[in-house]
């Protein structure tokens, strides 16, 4: 019995490419192959205009290569047969043919709706990322596209799905990009961002496929372990459940429960992650091996579910009822991990027919059987985006937008209920808090303490599934700043920060006020006689529409007041205070600088501030790094995947922009956790490699790995120059025999 793929999809294209016949066009017999795979699907329909589409796009894109040399209009054909693979309808065939159009030529999306109409011409201006639009670096422009698509997406999920099919595509063609730094960049881009968006639209498929391409870009050596495992387990797993599958059949005829059974194998990156997260061997992954059982009805899921169970003792913990509360994307499914023979663990889980083809196809099966017409069922699996767009337009800036969506999409679910029995579902470690303001913001705002099943909690409890949540109110009470260090909810995080910044920015109000006239009263500037059109002249100058934006930024400490009493007044006041003895002349610079021994960071339009770097998260050169402009410690710089940037950086006035200079000898301390089996040699070889790389060991402690019950945890403190360094440590690290996982603490 051959086990389907090691569950990772088959392509979702209509197949590999057709050698072209002798004579033939290749890009046209691609399209013949693309018209042939409509017409099985759509026997009825007109493809004229899928024609005109192919010939336009190809006299646009004409003489343009894709990085591996090919032509590149050969990309928007594949993408379109993997939209004709979904089975979507024509226009959004015809927008994936046309989808690079306006981003790579001179057409114009007026020119699209003119030809093609509007549908085609929403999906393609929804795709087309803001590559002629300037901005001040890569990262804005890609959360801007992202955010642009987004939006697009909520009045028509059909942008999404040409995005994913020409992600995969893209995806599968990365070994044709020369620059490896590029190729990484794309593949975590695709597995923070689009493969989870394709886990919430509920297309399984698509999903895993982008998973998997991902992380064999990602992580090469981690990608070619794990099949190796799983190819070392394959022929044993494949008599196995050749094994199980017969067994199980019969013992649902015997029960006149009528189903076919599938069997397959978790795909190599869910493998990854279990093993990276549990630290455990391959031999310890209960759901490895999967038996799938598709039935006509509910009823039989439920029934074939006591049938394993009588026949298998399951594993306690392992039952999961995603039919009774389906998942956000419509996914629904029994789940139960059972002992079988010989000691041997695996997964079943039960659905019906229409579950399989939601499971798989997720929301691309609406088009299929709905031939176009929009329902309920689309309306709801992109609810949780229309909610998203609408916190994220309160987000002006595009690093903290990014971190919140990958944040919201790369969440588990846990499902608690309020007293009435209503069900509430929340992100993973989500507190009391999160849960009152699911209910509705006030609730939030008002809250003061919380009962869980009957017991009062602290508001930082983590719930569990199944919770029943009361919460206590107080009429006058509004949140707490602390509330930000433990709430996971992006609703709940939002409406606390913007609470808060309402208050801090009447503070903030207050003290430039006090600042501002300080420092005037000690200069000798009376600011009595300024006019209310001098001060909006400078605040303007500045870029703040309003006085009050400029004082603002004053009591956040951004600006001093001496540089603001410089531009009202710049014949009485200098910008920086003159020196009280004579000293040579020391050079401009172009930003503040702190020089820490060979460190040298830089702040865009920050002058005689004092930088430190955060304790919390301890950045090294290389890293993606934000400066918090703090009161009386200057600018305090974090690493941008801090946990604590999101806690700190809710007021965007306070944020500024730095960046590591390419002139840097400094070493920077790291600490990391090894995580092994307790075998001779393992210490000789962690510190051979540490010293191969000129790494300064600093510390180096072992102990009990009681979390798992056995093995050793090795925690190592020890120097590196910058981000690469520790990349390829951890890397040679993780490749140690008997190695289960190496992590940075910060």
């Amino acid at each position: 019995m051959a086990i389907p793929s090691n569950d990772i999809p088959a392509p979702v294209s209509a197949g590999p490419s057709a050698p072209a016949a002798e004579g033939v066009d290749p890009l046209e017999a691609t399209y013949q192959r693309l018209e042939s795979v409509v017409r099985q699907t759509r026997p009825n329909e007109d493809l004229e205009p899928l024609r005109k589409a192919f010939e336009f796009a190809l006299h646009l894109h004409e003489g343009q290569r894709r990085d591996s040399g090919e032509p590149y209009m050969a990309h928007p054909l594949e993408v379109t047969l993997i939209l004709a693979g979904m089975m979507m309808d024509q226009a959004t065939l015809i927008s994936g043919i046309l989808h690079d159009v306006v981003e790579d030529t001179p057409v114009k999306i007026d020119e699209i709706k003119k030809r093609f109409g509007e549908d085609v011409s929403r999906i393609v201006d929804g795709v087309t990322k803001l590559s002629k639009i300037q901005f001040y670096s890569r990262e804005d422009r890609q959360a801007e596209s992202v955010r642009k698509m987004l939006l697009a997406m909520v009045s028509d999920v059909r942008v999404i799905i040409v995005k994913l099919a020409d992600r995969i595509h893209n995806c599968r063609t990365l070994d044709g990009i020369k620059d490896p730094e590029r190729r990484k960049r794309i593949a975590q881009e695709t597995i923070e961002i689009y493969a989870p968006i394709a886990n919430r639209l509920g297309m399984g498929k698509v999903r895993g496929e982008l998973e998997d391409l991902a992380f064999r870009h990602l992580d090469p050596e981690g990608h070619a372990q794990v099949i190796h495992e799983i190819a070392t387990t394959r022929q044993a797993s494949e008599e196995f459940l050749a094994k199980i599958k017969l067994i199980v059949e019969g013992k649902l005829k015997e029960n006149a429960i009528p189903a076919r059974v599938e069997a397959r194998m978790k795909r190599p990156y869910s493998v990854h992650l279990k093993l990276q997260k549990q630290r455990i061997g391959i031999d310890q992954v209960y759901d490895l091996l999967a038996l799938r059982i598709i039935t006509d009805s509910v009823k039989n899921c439920y029934a074939a579910l006591g049938v394993m169970h009588n026949e298998w003792h399951p594993i306690p913990g392992r039952i999961k009822d995603f039919i009774a509360i389906p998942r956000p994307n419509l996914y629904q499914s029994l789940h139960t991990s059972v002992m079988g023979p010989e000691g041997q663990a695996f997964e079943v889980q039960f659905r019906t027919e229409e579950m399989h083809r939601v499971a798989e196809e997720g929301i691309a099966a609406h088009w299929k059987y709905k031939e176009g017409k929009r329902g309920q069922a689309g309306d709801e699996r992109v609810a949780w985006m229309r909610q998203l767009v609408e916190w994220q337009k309160e987000m002006r800036d595009p690093g903290d937008f990014m971190s919140t969506l990958k944040r919201d999409l790369n969440t588990e679910e846990v499902y608690c209920f309020t007293p009435g029995g209503k069900v509430i579902m929340l992100a993973q470690g989500g507190c009391p808090i999160d849960f009152a303001y699911a209910v509705h913001s006030d609730i939030g705002h008002l809250c003061v303490g919380a009962k869980v099943n009957g017991r009062i909690v602290p508001l930082k409890y983590e719930l569990k599934n199944g919770d029943v949540v009361e919460i206590l109110t107080q009429v006058g009470h509004s949140p707490s700043k602390d509330w930000l260090t433990f709430v996971k909810t992006s609703k709940a995080r939002n409406r606390i920060k913007h609470v808060i910044n309402a208050i801090e920015r009447v503070k903030a109000i207050e003290i430039g006020e006090k600042y501002l006239e300080k420092e005037a009263r000690r200069l000798g500037v009376a600011l009595s006689r300024i006019s209310s059109a001098q001060m909006e002249s400078v605040a303007t100058e500045y870029g703040y529409p309003k006085i009050e934006d400029l004082h603002a930024a004053l009591g956040y400490g951004k600006y001093s007041p001496r540089q603001v009493l410089h531009r009202l007044v710049p014949e009485s006041v200098t910008e920086t205070e003159p020196a009280k003895t004579e000293q040579a002349p020391v050079p401009p610079k172009t930003g503040n600088v702190l020089e820490d021994q060979d460190l040298v960071l830089t702040v865009d339009g920050m002058n005689d501030l004092l930088i430190n770097l955060a304790k919390c998260c301890n950045p090294i050169k290389g890293e993606p790094i934000v400066g918090y402009v703090t009161r009386g410690k200057g600018v305090m710089v974090h690493a941008k995947e801090c946990k604590n940037v999101d806690n700190l950086l809710y007021e965007a006035e306070r944020r500024v922009n730095v960046e590591w200079t390419r002139a840097s000898g400094r070493t920077f301390r790291v600490r990391l956790t090894v995580y092994s089996d307790d075998r001779l040699g393992m210490l000789n070889q962690i510190t051979s490699i540490l010293f191969a790389e000129n790494s300064n060991i600093q510390s180096l402690e072992t102990r009990e790995d009681n979390e798992r019950g056995e093995g050793k945890i090795i925690d190592v403190t020890t120097d590196v120059r910058d981000k690469k360094q520790l990349e390829k440590i951890t890397a040679t690290l993780r490749r140690i025999s008997g190695v289960r996982n190496v992590d940075r603490i910060q």
